[in-house]
């Protein structure tokens, strides 16, 4: 299915989650008790977290602490919620007036009191990364990070891509910066969720079960300038997600 087609489907699905509307408060906290487990689990995984989808949950839920578990994969979970609340608080707003302070924020979130000197702030020395060829890719010398996100903001601003597609292209371009010493991946992951529910869709989960294929599409889309493939991995996460809710709505269910 080309991605134009996949598109018209999830929005014809999105037009039936919003005659569901408005969720009753109750359904609400519902499904953000399961987005930011959800969420929060399979984005720290992506990264390496060891901790499971139970292990976060009881996290999350419970305030349990795991045994055998590292602290900082414990503060992971709690930053990635409280980053997901922060992003709640900016969905009022278009992807047009996200300003450099929200990523910084985001980020800042998601590394408070794990790297706490590097949290929101651009890194100030070179990195690289392996790619699957073996080969080593090298982003963006430090000097240039400000006027490639000064860039960035300018093009989010004026940009006039499907939702979906906007979303995709703003974590593209993130991660393809670098600003951050660590922590890209996860910051791009909320934003792009952030400019898809600015936009009345729910969030967007790329599952670790997907992470190879996840990685494999941005680095072809960062050697080859071919995005359709990573257009299309967020597309199903975004198909994924309103099924979810249309399920969990059409039926009342209550998740335990």
């Amino acid at each position: 299915m080309s991605i134009a087609r996949m598109l018209k489907s999830i929005d014809i699905k999105k037009s039936k989650l919003e005659t569901l509307r408005p969720i009753s408060k109750e359904q609400t906290q519902n499904l953000k008790q399961l987005y930011d487990v959800d969420f929060t689990y399979n984005s720290n995984a992506i990264e390496g977290s060891t901790l499971s989808f139970s292990e976060t949950k009881l996290i999350l839920n419970e305030g349990l602490t795991i045994g055998g578990k590292k602290l900082s994969e414990h503060l992971e979970v709690i930053n990635h919620q409280e980053a997901i609340g922060f992003i709640e608080s900016l969905s009022h707003l278009k992807p047009k007036d996200i300003k450099l302070k929200d990523i910084l924020d985001i980020h800042y979130l998601i590394l408070n009191k794990i790297s706490s000197q590097d949290a929101g702030v651009f890194r100030s020395r070179g990195v690289g990364v392996q790619k699957s060829n073996g080969e080593i890719h090298e982003f963006i010398e430090p000097l240039k990070i400000d006027e490639a996100m000064q860039e960035f903001l300018e093009w989010l601003k004026n940009s006039d891509e499907h939702p979906i597609v906007l979303s995709a292209l703003a974590h593209l371009k993130l991660v393809s910066i670098h600003p951050f010493i660590d922590g890209n991946g996860r910051t791009a992951r909320l934003l792009m969720n952030l400019i898809l529910l600015q936009q009345g869709y729910p969030i967007a989960v790329i599952e670790m079960k997907n992470r190879a294929k996840y990685i494999q599409t941005i680095e072809k889309a960062q050697q080859s300038s071919q995005t359709e493939d990573f257009y299309r991995v967020v597309a199903e996460a975004v198909g994924r997600s309103i099924d979810k809710h249309l399920k969990i709505l059409t039926k009342d269910i209550t998740l335990i």
